[in-house]
């Protein structure tokens, strides 16, 4: 994402001018974008025409809109985002109060005016701006039959290919039929990686599996690379990291992520960094309870009493439609950075993001144990009954 221009006042009203350059940059426009906003962008619209002769004709026009936004879709495979709204700025092609919807464009600037810009919608531009912030762990999740190919960027899990062969099982004194399909499994798992995975921006390259599974299609893969010469899969494979998972599902890699050999090789990148903190928090409800609270009104008392040190929250609560539900998670946010601690904001496509969705959205791993708050909400169940 390229920033153009940035014009905020004094109360926080504004606009922005961005550019997305790529597809998860959709992602976080549309985190950005919120019903009420204005949305000036290119766009092609449909426009009938009158000849002189009165014969009537339509074509196909590119026009600037400027949209009050009434509704956001967007497509997480695509990557695309198309936002309606109604027309308040005189065109020549459109009428005012006319209904349109503009799909975002790569390399197409849009303008966004809010009349209030929040710590967390800024926070998030910087983040989409700054280069570091690039997809870099690619993640292949399997068992015998069944594999996921997934790019792990700091926002978002896209599952780029999804790879089914039905492997029959091994019969007594006859293996060539099994060991055949898992051959063509195989395969097609190396055509999936060698399509879908970019060696030029990717870091690491995670296999995952129960079992021997990994080793075996490893050993596979770079047999068929020195006898086919596939210099792209030889030069990197140094980047490929074989380690455990339950099964080729999807959720799978999130085992991936936490194993230690793997958050030491992608310390730096966000993703590692959100499941490090889920699975802080899990232990810390395993081990120590009166540390580890979930839920606004629970998490909102710990930070009162200047306890969080930790705040886990998923951006789904930042795309809340009423506003003053959207301001409190806000001033949480704002709050416990104020008092020191730290704030992970959980991207909802990631893995890690959709296990806190599970718990609220929102938990906090506490400096000091706080039971009183516990018996409070215990205190309040038995007086309800």
């Amino acid at each position: 994402m390229k920033l153009v221009r940035k014009d905020i006042e004094k109360d926080n009203a504004g606009q922005v001018t961005l550019v997305p350059e790529e597809p998860e940059d959709m992602w976080h426009t549309y985190n950005l974008v919120q019903v009420g906003d204005s949305l000036r962008a290119s766009t092609i619209r449909k426009v009938q025409t009158e000849s002189s002769t009165g014969s009537v004709g339509s074509n196909r026009v590119r026009t600037t809109l400027t949209l009050c936004v009434e509704a956001i879709d967007f497509d997480s495979q695509a990557c695309q985002l198309r936002v309606k709204g109604t027309n308040i700025q005189e065109n020549e092609y459109v009428k005012m109060g006319a209904y349109h919807t503009i799909e975002l464009e790569p390399n197409r600037q849009f303008t966004l005016a809010k009349k209030q810009w929040d710590s967390v919608v800024l926070e998030r531009i910087e983040q989409a701006c700054d280069p570091a912030w690039s997809a870099d762990v690619a993640a292949v999740v399997m068992q015998e039959g069944l594999a996921h190919v997934c790019l792990v960027t700091p926002s978002m899990t896209l599952t780029r290919a999804k790879v089914e062969v039905n492997i029959p099982r091994k019969r007594k004194g006859n293996c060539s039929q099994h060991d055949r399909a898992l051959e063509r499994f195989y395969e097609q798992v190396v055509q999936a990686i060698q399509r879908h995975i970019n060696f030029e921006v990717v870091k690491c390259v995670l296999v995952a599996s129960p079992g021997f599974v990994r080793e075996q299609f490893c050993d596979y893969m770079f047999q068929q690379a020195v006898k086919t010469d596939n210099k792209v899969l030889l030069e990197n494979r140094s980047k490929f990291l074989q380690v455990h998972a339950s099964s080729g599902h999807k959720y799978s890699l999130k085992e991936a992520l936490c194993d230690p050999t793997v958050a030491s090789r992608l310390s730096d990148t966000k993703a590692a960094g959100e499941v490090k903190a889920l699975d802080d928090f899990y232990k810390m409800l395993q081990h120590e309870p009166d540390r580890a609270f979930y839920g606004l009104k629970q998490v909102e008392r710990a930070n009162e009493a200047l306890a969080i040190d930790t705040l886990l929250v998923s951006d789904e609560l930042f795309r809340h439609q009423d506003v003053a539900t959207r301001s409190r998670y806000v001033r949480l946010v704002d709050s416990v950075k104020e008092n020191a601690g730290t704030v992970r904001i959980f991207s909802s496509l990631h893995v890690s993001g959709e296990q806190l969705g599970q718990l609220t959205g929102v938990a906090a791993i506490l400096r000091f144990p706080v039971p009183e708050l516990s018996d409070q909400e215990d205190d309040s169940s038995s007086e309800e009954d």
